[in-house]
């Protein structure tokens, strides 16, 4: 969330407004994301952790800020990749052991998996070729 709040912010250019609008949009669906998660911990007694201070290490990602528009679209394309991986991995645990937070989790992942295919199209629109391989 906070990658692309920074990208939406900061996209500069003739052709950054389409990218500005992706980027502020998924903003505000990972911050969605990030409090169903927030609401699921609590519902199972636990308590989410928002202290921005160890934010980083908890990350699954790295806080990479871009020197420019494709920079920046690359860098949302490896970060949608690597919570495509750990959603991945947070269904097969939760499988059958908590189906209900698996279905978030599935769900979460779609979404996910959206972001990532509208960072690819949007790096081929801009680079005008296929980009990093998965």
């Amino acid at each position: 969330m906070l990658r692309y709040t920074y990208h939406y912010i900061a996209a500069v250019g003739i052709q950054s407004e389409s990218v500005k609008d992706e980027f502020g949009e998924h903003a505000r669906e990972e911050q969605e994301h990030a409090l169903r998660i927030a609401e699921r911990i609590n519902q199972l007694g636990g308590k989410a952790d928002f202290n921005p201070e160890g934010l980083l290490s908890r990350s699954a990602s790295q806080y990479a800020e871009g020197q420019n528009l494709v920079d920046m679209i690359k860098e949302n394309l490896i970060a949608e990749r690597i919570a495509i991986q750990t959603y991945q991995e947070l269904v097969r645990y939760f499988a059958n052991h908590d189906p209900t937070t698996r279905r978030m989790m599935e769900d979460i992942l779609a979404k996910e998996e959206e972001h990532a295919n509208d960072m690819h199209d949007l790096l081929v629109a801009h680079q005008g070729k296929p980009p990093l391989r998965s």
